[in-house]
């Protein structure tokens, strides 16, 4: 993808559509694509975070790693599903895991970049920061969800 084509793109996106087109440029400066391979680990719990991503076509597994035992897969993203939030919020570490499902392609988001720009203009930051709050709420309630699923002992009510 060119940065024409990933303008394109953002702007029909339905999670960047609204924003302005300065904003939508400074995404494309700092966007570019990625292959994975199947199984392919993009990041673990407690790494550095200073990325984002948009899965353009493929499946990523969200995980919470488990001390002990099998890894609890929280959610799986498919096509025009964004993946992480934690570039965003300090102390910018990954609060998930992500492993890919099968071969994928993903658009990249250089996010110190993006977040050196939001520390210089707080309008900027409050607009991504609204927006990656949405997608931090969906999925810390998808995983509360999946936790009370996976733990339910006996006479729990």
């Amino acid at each position: 993808m060119n940065s024409q084509s990933i303008a394109e793109y953002l702007s029909n996106h339905e999670f960047f559509s609204e924003l302005s087109e300065d904003i939508l440029k400074l995404l494309c400066e700092s966007a570019s694509m990625l292959e994975v391979k199947k199984r392919q680990v993009l990041f673990r719990q407690g790494e550095r975070a200073d990325k984002f991503y948009i899965v353009r076509n493929g499946r990523i597994s969200v995980q919470i790693p488990a001390i002990t035992g099998p890894t609890l897969e929280v959610q799986t993203l498919s096509t025009d599903q964004i993946l992480g939030w934690s570039w965003l919020i300090p102390p910018y570490q990954w609060h998930f895991q992500a492993k890919a499902e099968e071969d994928s392609k993903l658009l990249e988001f250089n996010g110190v970049a993006i977040l050196s720009q939001c520390e210089q203009d707080p309008k900027l930051g409050y607009q991504l920061l609204k927006k990656f709050a949405v997608l931090m709420a969906e999925r810390l309630d998808v995983s509360r969800q999946k936790l009370m699923d996976e733990w339910n002992p006996e006479q729990f009510a």
